[in-house]
């Protein structure tokens, strides 16, 4: 896998789709042209009036939010059973936030939780609930516009705890349910996750030895348990097409989110290449619905083929992708 070859299948997908969004996500996000680049600043038009820009707009309410912010319900009759899926979405096709005024919305409307302006409070089930949700809400702020000052002292906290956890190059969790005591003043043995998306959203900042400790412990993990999905085969079966071959993406993305992450997902990299079809895309077949990120997709409709096919090409490009910057040299 070079990047040659990643930029064959996205010229592919771009010759396949005519679908705007779709070449405007490959041209910006996938071959890395600029933004201000002649192409994509044609196709940006065209873009920004799509029905799948236009669909955010319309459903974005006054505060900037799309209902809650956090909604485990997601057999809600809503587009977007909340403002998170609805913001991963936003950023998955490629908006920002110079683009109309959609992310400039939303980016207020999380910055109103954290300066204490929010309309809405956040759930305070346990002593544990507010510290983890302010961790999301930062990660978020930083995926769309990073190094906000409002989210200083929560990356600061975060960065304390992970250097405790893994003081000596291991991880430790007694090192680190003793520096989330210290920081939240929290008492239970149950420990909020550890904010690897938070941390690596700065990683200017973060040691690479640093990094490397928490792959070899958390992509250890993953790669042999699954990360939210515990039925991750370790051994990939040989054909692509598989009723939950999405959900794996949970679990590879996780792994991929660290530098040097090929050390478990070479394999998986080569699995993908093997199944690639006869014009250099990728189909997983019709998929059973996924309670993880399936707003994440492209089309209204995953059960056309046609539909398919994009939304399952763009996820395995955005994977490859990343696998290539995390494992450059």
């Amino acid at each position: 896998m070079n990047a040659n070859a990643l930029q064959e299948a996205a010229l592919s997908l771009y010759e396949f789709c005519e679908y705007p969004a779709v070449q405007y996500k490959i041209l910006f996000h996938l071959l890395d042209k600029p933004y201000n680049d002649e192409k994509l600043t044609k196709l940006r038009e065209d873009f920004l009036k799509s029905d799948i820009v236009e669909e955010l707009h319309q459903e974005q309410d006054y505060y900037g939010g799309w209902g809650k912010l956090r909604d485990k319900d997601y057999s809600a009759k809503d587009k977007f059973p909340c403002s998170l899926s609805a913001i991963n979405r936003c950023l998955y096709i490629g908006l920002t936030i110079n683009d109309r005024d959609i992310l400039l919305m939303a980016y207020e409307y999380l910055e109103d939780f954290l300066n204490g302006r929010s309309r809405e409070k956040l759930y305070n089930k346990n002593e544990r609930a507010i510290p983890w949700q302010t961790a999301i809400i930062c990660e978020t702020i930083e995926a769309i516009k990073p190094y906000n000052n409002l989210c200083d002292r929560t990356y600061g906290e975060w960065m304390y705890i992970v250097s405790r956890a893994y003081a000596d190059g291991e991880y430790s969790y007694e090192r680190e349910r003793a520096a989330q005591q210290d920081i939240f003043l929290t008492k239970e043995k149950r420990l909020i996750p550890m904010q690897f998306g938070l941390l690596l959203k700065r990683r200017d900042k973060l040691p690479a030895e640093l990094e490397k400790a928490m792959l070899l412990h958390h992509g250890e993990f993953a790669y042999h348990n699954g990360h939210f999905w515990w039925e991750t085969p370790t051994k990939l079966p040989p054909s692509f097409v598989y009723n939950k071959t999405r959900r794996w993406f949970a679990t590879f993305n996780y792994i991929n989110q660290f530098r040097g992450s090929s050390i478990y997902l070479s394999d998986t990299v080569n699995w993908l290449m093997e199944n690639q079809n006869e014009i250099g895309l990728w189909d997983w077949g019709t998929q059973i619905k996924d309670p993880w990120g399936y707003f994440g997709n492209f089309s209204t409709n995953r059960n056309y083929k046609h539909n398919r096919l994009v939304d399952c090409s763009i996820e395995v490009l955005c994977f490859l992708k990343k696998y290539l910057e995390q494992n450059s040299t």
